[in-house]
């Protein structure tokens, strides 16, 4: 994904990219409309910060389906100029929904399964 905008300020730039991910995402034809809302209202790294944690966000699981986790925000949270914004324990949580994406993403929905006759 091209860069957005560029600030001096890393808390600034890293809004600047997750705004960003909303533009890359709407290209992509979902737009994520909450989370953005989410990114204004809260900042870009409190955002990071909390939703890196909440369960079933469908929008890491849509990008996972088109093949484009690299402009997700938990990609965009562990580039190297990012990474001092954050806690090793949220970082260990970008890089652990990013290493499941071939995972099973079933969050309460039900595989199909073979009925024995």
């Amino acid at each position: 994904m091209k860069p957005g905008p560029k600030s001096n300020r890393p808390h600034e730039q890293f809004h600047l990219e997750m705004l960003a991910l909303y533009d890359a995402c709407a290209k992509l034809g979902f737009r994520p409309v909450l989370f953005r809302r989410y990114v204004i209202m809260n900042g870009g790294v409190a955002a990071a910060k909390e939703l890196v944690f909440k369960p079933g966000t469908t929008g890491l699981e849509r990008l996972i389906d088109l093949g484009r986790t690299e402009i997700s925000m938990e990609a965009t949270m562990l580039r190297s100029e990012f990474q001092p914004l954050f806690t090793p324990g949220e970082l260990k949580e970008a890089r652990d929904r990013l290493a499941n994406v071939n995972r099973s993403r079933s969050r309460g929905r039900l595989a199909a399964q073979p009925t024995e006759r």
